[in-house]
């Protein structure tokens, strides 16, 4: 089955970085339009792997007959944020929605944002788990928490969202062309976008956060030291002379987070 869309519905192009998680890609894009179709939307899938070998490419290729969604191999560069931006250049339409692809986003959101960033006064979508109305499926372990609460409390000052660690997000074209350099470090590339593209008017999204059933997290200590850098980088981007103070200020969340480590454990 192919899709055929109205050229008068709102269009929107939908990227999905990914590495290994070959498991996903069928259960997601099949999602991806479903939604989209029930919400009569026009849409691509833009799949940027990071030269995963895990049958990816035989799988997408096999979907591409039905859906369109297309494939973009990177070989020699890995990283999620760098992957998101090959996949702003690819993009056909000037909104975009980005999400992971471990179906930990929910896909049926995606009408949603699309509709957002279609307001006048909209220029960023993010999808919150702590917002009303949001939620995180089961229950994270006592330390997941005091990591997410400490990222996000570093991460505030440059973007007052209520979860601008989220990486389910929507920009238009006008907000990442007319950005300052991008350059990323790690995940956060929604962070990176609202920063840099000077985004003054977002919509929150509310969205209920899954659990992974297929492929394992890419979340390591890499990645928390890399998301440092980063932040460090932002703030002396918007706020040079609190970048001085940031050290400081990572410290203050990390000691009120030890803090409530040890008092739970007593």
């Amino acid at each position: 089955m192919i899709l055929y869309m109205s050229s008068a519905a709102p269009a929107a192009s939908i990227i999905v970085p990914t590495f290994r998680e070959a498991a996903n890609i069928e259960p997601l894009t099949r999602r991806v339009f479903a939604a989209i179709s029930e919400a009569g939307l026009e849409a691509e899938l833009i799949i940027v792997d990071d030269d995963s070998q895990d049958g990816t490419e035989d799988i997408v290729n096999s979907l591409a007959g039905e859906y369109p969604v297309r494939l973009i191999i990177r070989r020699g560069e890995r990283g999620l944020a760098s992957a998101v931006l090959v996949g702003l250049q690819e993009a056909s339409h000037d909104s975009v929605v980005v999400l992971d692809a471990d179906l930990q986003h929910p896909p049926e959101m995606i009408p949603d944002f699309v509709w957002a960033l279609e307001q006048e006064d909209c220029d960023f979508v993010i999808g919150t788990r702590y917002g009303a109305g949001g939620g995180i499926a089961g229950d994270w372990p006592f330390m997941r928490r005091v990591v997410s609460w400490v990222a996000t409390s570093l991460a505030k000052p440059l973007a007052p969202l209520s979860d601008p660690m989220s990486g389910f997000f929507a920009v238009g074209r006008r907000t990442w062309e007319g950005a300052a350099p991008l350059d990323p470090v790690g995940f956060k590339i929604a962070l990176e976008l609202y920063v840099k593209g000077r985004c003054r008017r977002p919509v929150e999204v509310p969205i209920r956060f899954e659990k992974r059933t297929a492929g394992a997290s890419k979340l390591n200590v890499r990645q928390q030291i890399d998301y440092l850098k980063h932040l460090r980088r932002l703030y002396r981007f918007k706020l040079p002379r609190l970048s001085v103070a940031f050290p400081l200020f990572l410290l203050a969340c990390l000691a009120v987070a030890t803090l409530v480590t040890v008092r739970s454990c007593a």
